[in-house]
């Protein structure tokens, strides 16, 4: 019975992010930050709930910005001997974290929204108008920097959804300004707050949905097992497979062990093809392929399970 470690590390296999990536994460963390005061600052002279819930995710921009950054640079260290995988779900626990903190501020906004619809408080309109603007520049300007490094990221990916939520934020709060200007209807800064907390809501639920299937070793999204099982079954030299499991360590990283029954002779030549074969139809190229001439006794699900007659 022969065994198989195909695996791909940084050094191997991983889409690490560059020194550049890290750069542009310092740059984004300092300019948020400026908005961060400014938005703080001109919340409370302006009166505005809508601009102090912007500043709250930008608030959670800078979080998430740093978690990413700090993410990126301990997925970056070496496997050793306590952590084979090296700090790979590291960039996971960063988003889950990112994403549970963007629902309890999305919670926050919406009781305070709700107080303030039933009592009105005036607001600053011109005030609210410049500082949302130089907010929604700004904020443009840190998504361009992240989106060219996002790719499959997790991580990345959930950081750029809190600056574009804050980005698109900023826009309902200068249309808010707006109408404040033309009409004083005070009314319309808690229904934009509102609207920032259901953006909120629907970004951040898909950033943990995303975690924590990784965390519970899900198979990632555009992967079907039979699918895949088939096509382990359909490499010359395979009579069948079963045992098949795959799941993901990190965003970028894939991993399937399957056992494979080969023909009498053809267990190195079997094995090569089949990790052929997964690399390039799937981009699963860190693989544990058990090579056997009869099936073992795994108790294996039948839907891991696909065999061919020859």
């Amino acid at each position: 019975m022969a065994e198989s470690h195909a695996h791909s590390h940084d050094a191997g296999g991983r889409e690490v992010p560059s020194g550049k990536a890290a750069r542009r994460l310092v740059l984004a963390v300092a300019l948020t930050s400026v908005v961060l005061a400014g938005e703080v600052v001109g919340g409370l002279w302006a009166g505005s709930l809508a601009l102090l819930s912007d500043a709250a995710h930008v608030f959670m921009d800078v979080f998430a910005l740093a978690l990413s950054l700090g993410a990126l640079l301990l997925a970056r260290r070496p496997a050793d001997d306590r952590r084979t995988f090296g700090w790979h779900r590291a960039e996971v626990f960063a988003a889950l974290i990112n994403g549970l903190t963007l629902i309890v501020v999305a919670a926050v906004i919406f009781v305070e929204g709700i107080e303030r619809l039933v009592d009105p408080t005036p607001v600053r309109g011109v005030g609210l108008l410049v500082i949302a603007s130089v907010g929604l520049v700004a904020n443009a300007a840190v998504a361009l920097l992240l989106r060219r490094h996002v790719g499959a990221d997790i991580n990345l990916r959930a950081a750029l959804w809190h600056v574009v939520g804050d980005a698109v934020a900023s826009v309902g709060v200068i249309v808010g300004a707006v109408v404040v200007i033309l009409t004083g209807w005070y009314v319309v800064d808690p229904i934009l707050a509102l609207a920032i907390g259901c953006l909120l809501f629907w970004g951040a639920g898909r950033v943990v949905r995303d975690a924590v299937r990784i965390l519970l070793e899900g198979t990632p999204p555009g992967i079907k097992p039979r699918e895949v099982a088939a096509a382990l079954a359909g490499v010359e030299g395979v009579t069948s497979v079963h045992d098949l499991h795959i799941w993901a360590l990190c965003s970028h990283i894939t991993n399937l062990s399957a056992h494979l029954v080969v023909c009498e002779g053809a267990g190195e030549e079997a094995r090569r093809a089949a990790e052929t074969t997964l690399a390039e139809e799937y981009h699963i190229k860190h693989t544990t392929l058990q090579l056997e001439e009869e099936p073992c006794e795994t108790g294996a699900d039948e839907v891991f399970c696909e065999k061919l007659n020859h």
